[in-house]
């Protein structure tokens, strides 16, 4: 079987990867949401049902970034939809905020533990640093 460019973080409903797989899942699935993790976009965002949801870099908004996006994944998901979202590579954007979605729907009690998690789903997660210290704020406090 070929290996898809994108992972499921929880089966036929929120979808993870790069830019570069949006082709390919709108191919392969019924997707009603896509979320642009990258804190800028250059021209047009990659599809109609795209929403350029940013996580920035800026430490005062960061927190808040993370939050904002992972309450719309939580939001679409929750109300029955079929969601994607991603960064550019779908490593460390992505990969923080399915970090933050595993947490949010208690499939993981800790940031760690819900970072492996997504690891194991999408081994080239790759949380920055900076994101991964946002999330034990949030989630840890």
């Amino acid at each position: 079987m070929e290996e898809k460019s994108y992972q499921e973080l929880i089966p036929g409903r929120i979808f993870i990867g790069g830019i570069d797989a949006i082709g390919e899942l709108l191919t392969n699935e019924e997707i009603d949401a896509i979320y642009d993790l990258r804190a800028e976009v250059k021209g047009p965002l990659s599809s109609a049902i795209s929403v350029h949801q940013p996580l920035v870099d800026d430490a005062e908004q960061q927190d808040a970034s993370i939050k904002a996006a992972v309450n719309e994944v939580i939001s679409a998901y929750t109300s029955g939809k079929n969601v994607y979202f991603h960064c550019n590579t779908g490593r460390g954007r992505a990969g923080t905020i399915a970090t933050a979605t595993l947490l949010e729907l208690g499939l993981a009690n800790s940031v760690n533990e819900a970072e492996q998690k997504a690891q194991e789903i999408r081994p080239q997660i790759n949380v920055k640093p900076q994101f991964k210290e946002a999330l034990k704020r949030l989630y840890e406090a």
